[in-house]
C-alpha cells in the first residue's frame, strides 16, 4: 500500500517545517487563490451539471409532452404521486432504519430534486447508445447491462455525491443508503411521469381535454387511459430506491475508508448495476416467452409476481445491510452506556486506600 507520508515527514517527526517540501497547507496570497480557485471550480462545476441537467428536463417537458399532457388532463399529475406511493413508502422506511441523528430535510429533499433534475442526464446517455441493443442475439442483454444500469445508477450516486455527502451532517455509513433512496425516489419520479405522459399523450392527442378535465367530465377517461401504465409504474418504482440505495451505503462507506474510496464505490455501483440490469433483462425478455406457455394467465400476473418476489428479495437483502448496522450501533452504544455506569458507580478512592 502507498505511504501516507513522505519519507521527509516519516524522518522529521515534526522537528523541521517542511512546508512546500514534503507537506503542504495555505499559508501565502498564492497558496490562498490556489484554494479560493479550486473551490470556485468545484462550485461552478456543480452548478453547471444542475443547470444542464434541468435545460434537459426542461427539453423534455416541453418537447418531450409531458407538459402539454399535465395542461390537457391534469389528472396525470395524480396518477404520477400514485405512481411512486410503493417507492416513497420504501424510502421512508429506508429512512427509519437510520438508527443515527435524523438526517435533515433540507438535504433530503435536495437529493430528491437532484435525482429528478439528472435522470435527463441517463435519458441521454441511454438513447446516445441505444444502438448497442441492436446488436444480434444479446443486443438486448447487453443494452441493460452494460448502458441502462450503469447509467442510470451512476446519474443517481452523483445526485448523492455533488450535494449530500459534502454535507457534514453525512455522518454515517448507513446515511448513504437513506440519500441513496432519496435519490432513486427522484428519478423514479420523474421516470414515472415521462411513461405516464407519454401513454396519456398517445390517448388522448386529438382530445381537448383541457375545459373538459377541469370540471371532471373526463376524469374516467383519462383514468382508463392511464390506470394501467401507472400500475405498472407503481411496481418498477421501488427498484430504483434499492439499487440506488445500495449504491448509496457504499458511497457512505467510502466516505469514512477513504484511502479505498475508488474500489469502495464502485463495488457499490457494480451491484446496483447488475441487480438493475437483471431486473430489465428478466422483465423485458424473460417474461415476454411466459404468456405463450400459459396462454391462460394474464401476463400481467406474472409481471406483478415477478417484481414482489424480485424487489421482495434485494429489499430483503438490503434491509439486512441495514439491520446489521443497526445492531451493532446498539450493541456499542449499550456497551459504552455500561461502561459509563460502572464508572459512576464504582467508589471513589481515599486517602486511606492508597
Amino acid at each position: 500500500m502507498p505511504a501516507d507520508e513522505d519519507v521527509l515527514e516519516e524522518r522529521a517527526t515534526g522537528t523541521r517545517d517542511l512546508y512546500d517540501i514534503a507537506t503542504w497547507e495555505p499559508r501565502t496570497v498564492l497558496d490562498r487563490l490556489a484554494v479560493g480557485l479550486y473551490r470556485l471550480g468545484t462550485l461552478v462545476f456543480r452548478a453547471l451539471v444542475v443547470l444542464l441537467g434541468l435545460a434537459i428536463i426542461v427539453v423534455q417537458f416541453v418537447l418531450g409532452g409531458i407538459g402539454a399532457t399535465f395542461a390537457e388532463s391534469p389528472i396525470a399529475i395524480a396518477l404520477v404521486a400514485f405512481s411512486v406511493i410503493p417507492a416513497l413508502a420504501l424510502a421512508a422506511y429506508i429512512y427509519t432504519s437510520d438508527v443515527t441523528t435524523g438526517e435533515p430535510a433540507e438535504l433530503l429533499v435536495g437529493t430528491f430534486s437532484l435525482g429528478v433534475l439528472l435522470a435527463g442526464f441517463a435519458a441521454v446517455a441511454n438513447s446516445t447508445l441505444s444502438a448497442v441493443g441492436a446488436i444480434p442475439a444479446v443486443g438486448v442483454v447487453l443494452f441493460f447491462y452494460l448502458v441502462v444500469g450503469p447509467v442510470e445508477e451512476s446519474v443517481k450516486l452523483l445526485a448523492v455525491r455533488i450535494y449530500a455527502y459534502r454535507d457534514d451532517r453525512f455522518d454515517a455509513v448507513v446515511d448513504g443508503a437513506v440519500y441513496g433512496a432519496a435519490a432513486g425516489l427522484g428519478f423514479a419520479t420523474i421516470e414515472n411521469a415521462l411513461y405516464i405522459s407519454r401513454q396519456l399523450g398517445m390517448g388522448t392527442k386529438s382530445v381537448a381535454l383541457v375545459p373538459v378535465a377541469i370540471f371532471g367530465v373526463s376524469l374516467e377517461q383519462v383514468i382508463g387511459q392511464g390506470g394501467g401504465i401507472t400500475a405498472v409504474r407503481a411496481l418498477a418504482g421501488p427498484g430504483h430506491v434499492i439499487y440506488s440505495a445500495f449504491a448509496g451505503y457504499y458511497l457512505g462507506l467510502a466516505k469514512f475508508n477513504r484511502e479505498h474510496f475508488g474500489p469502495i464505490v464502485l463495488k457499490g455501483l457494480l451491484i446496483a448495476a447488475f441487480i438493475h440490469g437483471t431486473y430489465n433483462v428478466t422483465a423485458q425478455v424473460a417474461l415476454g416467452r411466459l404468456p405463450g406457455l400459459f396462454p391462460d394467465v394474464p401476463p400481467f400476473a406474472f409481471f406483478v409476481g415477478f417484481v414482489l418476489l424480485y424487489d421482495g428479495l434485494f429489499g430483503y437483502i438490503l434491509l439486512r445491510k441495514l439491520s446489521r448496522y443497526r445492531g451493532v450501533y446498539r450493541a456499542l452504544a449499550t456497551s459504552d452506556a455500561d461502561e459509563q455506569a460502572a464508572a459512576t458507580l464504582s467508589p471513589e478512592r481515599t486517602e486511606f486506600e492508597e
